[in-house]
């Protein structure tokens, strides 16, 4: 019950900022233009909470139902407006005023995740490297070439400083490229370039975990998994956790290549180096013999498996200064932006399952995650949120601003203003596809909850 209080407060609270911000754009951009605003409404419906600030006596208000919130201009459309004040309802305003009234709520949201990204670029944030596991056999990582402990310093050229960079650069350029060329550096720092093909990140409409097909994950190490009693491994006093690092001084990264040298090493004697508990053992092994297709094959009788474990040596405090990290809060707004176009027209041509379109409850989830891995998470998904908020507000679907921007460029192209009929009939469209749309999003996080 606490766990989902905190997600439900995490999830109201990035709502409610976002909304407030959009808002707040219109509101300021209204008043700039010598609007009259009667009310500022956070939440649609009844008000749960309101109260007049103001020399206009402006309506603040909390209503019932949160997902969403309106200005309300005055609007010779709307009802009577006194002739003194004519001159400051909306209707009354020229194109391009009324265009940037409504322009201001999506870029309000803009201009919020760009702060953000810009404060975190520049406090600075510890952030994993981006250095590779041993990936999966037949995985593309693996026809690669690429090994454990290989960091990527480059992807086509353009600079790759953290493993979200990383993952970040993949999804974008999967959503155009066929292949993606890797600078990579290994431990003994030799540089060399790999071909990565993407075609795996766009398998099943997008869906689930397209990097992890990729076999790209962070560095791994080889340990026991198990160890069966009375065998060799066992009599050698190998247990299970041990950190496998060299056989004979040849160092092992992969379970099938430690595996292959002990089947070749029936009753020899090897020296096994190991991290237990951070001491460095060596350890004196001899495998036992089978038969197995008339040779003797040798045999520990443990289980070892690659596991992903990051170390000191695999984080770093990545910050920039002022204006650098204003640049890379500038382009990071810009690349989510973009991204989210893309994936939206993707899913309108078929390529991107509808099935990654998420509603409310999924939203509330991963607020709720970020929430509990710190500020920095949280203020990230607040931003790509907001991001993707400004996106979809500027769709030219009529309800939302993009419907009415179209709206104004008609009303230019018309010379004129647009009939009533026109608009309301426009508006019927709009508020169709959007529910469509969040039947879609309900149905998606129905779906999930149920598959868990």
């Amino acid at each position: 019950m606490g766990n989902l209080l905190y997600t439900l407060l995490a999830f109201l609270v990035v709502l409610g900022i976002l909304i407030v911000v959009h808002e707040l754009g219109h509101l300021v951009v209204a008043r700039l233009c010598g609007v009259k605003v009667l009310r500022f409404s956070v939440g649609f419906g009844k008000p749960l909470w309101s109260r007049k600030f103001g020399a206009d006596q402006t309506e603040w208000a909390i209503a019932v139902f949160p997902l969403g919130g309106y200005v309300k201009m005055l609007d010779e459309r709307e009802g009577e407006v006194a002739e003194e004040e004519r001159h400051r309802a909306y209707n009354r305003k020229s194109v391009g005023r009324r265009s940037a009234i409504v322009a201001a709520g999506p870029l309000a949201n803009f201009v919020l995740a760009f702060l953000i990204y810009w404060g975190i670029f520049w406090v600075g944030s510890q952030e994993l490297l981006p250095v590779l596991g041993v990936p999966p056999a037949n995985s593309p990582a693996a026809a690669a070439g690429i090994a454990n402990g290989d960091r990527v310093r480059a992807l086509d050229g353009e600079k790759v400083e953290t493993w979200q960079d990383f993952r970040w650069l993949i999804l974008r350029k999967a959503a155009s490229q066929e292949d993606t060329e890797l600078e990579i550096i290994n431990p003994q720092q030799q540089i060399s370039f790999l071909r990565l093909p993407l075609a795996a990140v766009r398998a099943q409409g997008w869906e689930g975990d397209g990097f992890g097909r990729l076999g790209l994950r962070p560095r791994t190490v080889l340990a026991i998994a198990e160890v069966v009693a009375g065998g060799a491994g066992d009599r050698a006093g190998l247990k299970q956790g041990d950190r496998l690092l060299a056989i004979d001084g040849e160092r092992c990264d992969t379970s099938s290549g430690f595996v292959e040298k002990i089947k070749g090493s029936a009753e020899k004697k090897l020296t096994i180096t190991l991290l237990r508990h951070r001491e460095r053992l060596d350890i004196q092994v001899q495998p036992d013999a089978f038969e197995d297709r008339g040779g003797r094959i040798g045999k520990l009788n443990i289980a070892v498996g690659e596991y992903a474990q990051i170390g000191a040596e695999d984080k770093a405090v990545v910050r920039y200064d002022f204006f650098t990290a204003g640049h890379k809060a500038l382009r990071e707004t810009w690349d989510k932006s973009v991204f989210t176009l893309v994936m939206m027209g993707k899913m309108l041509t078929g390529e991107v399952s509808w099935r990654n379109l998420s509603g409310p409850v999924t939203i509330a989830d991963y607020a709720g995650q970020s929430a509990k891995l710190g500020a920095e998470y949280y203020l990230k998904f607040m931003a790509l949120v907001s991001v993707s908020l400004a996106v979809l507000n500027l769709l030219p679907i009529p309800v939302l601003d993009g419907g009415h921007l179209l709206y104004h460029v008609a009303e230019v192209v018309k010379r004129g203003p647009l009939s009533e009929r026109f608009m309301e009939m426009g508006q019927r469209v709009g508020l169709a596809i959007l529910l469509v749309l969040m039947a879609f999003a309900f149905f998606n996080d129905i779906n999930r909850l149920l598959s868990g």
